[in-house]
């Protein structure tokens, strides 16, 4: 399946988060299993979202690779294995907190989708550095701290 929302919740120990329709064949396999893998696919894989959204693409071959048991698309630019912790209703979706497991990542440009469309990064602009530093593992910030005055 494709997920449009995957969250990162905790650090230590490391936990994700991914949100799944009442309704998707995944709800209903993932407390049996109580594992999960996610493929975070790179630019050129469109067609792969694309497929495992439910829309069919004709002579798309799927390649997989294989890490602590558990099947991931071949070439994307990060893996997680993830084995379920928590399980929380939500309306008509229910939240599968998981611990990760497994990790692997590497460079190049992640398949962005937001407002409805892909999207792709652009360049960084160069800017002064942040104080504090940045925690080089948090993926989201919230707030602004400003340098001490002196």
């Amino acid at each position: 399946m494709t997920a449009n929302a995957f969250v990162s919740v905790s650090l230590d120990p490391p936990l994700v988060l991914v949100s799944l329709d009442n309704r998707a064949y995944m709800h209903q396999v993932l407390p049996v299993i109580g594992r999960y893998g996610v493929s975070v696919l790179a630019e050129d894989q469109q067609p792969l979202s694309n497929h495992f959204a439910g829309r069919t693409v004709e002579g798309l071959r799927v390649r997989f690779v294989t890490r602590h048991g558990v099947p991931l698309l071949e070439g994307a630019v990060a893996y997680f294995v993830v084995e379920v912790m928590d399980v929380h209703p939500a309306g008509d979706h229910t939240l599968y907190i998981g611990r990760v497991v497994h990790f692997e990542s590497r460079e190049d440009k992640p398949l962005l989708f937001y407002a409805g469309g892909y999207r792709q990064l652009r360049a960084e602009k160069e800017r002064p550095p942040l104080w504090p530093a940045e925690d080089e593992f948090s993926l989201f910030s919230i707030g602004n701290i400003d340098p001490p005055i002196t």
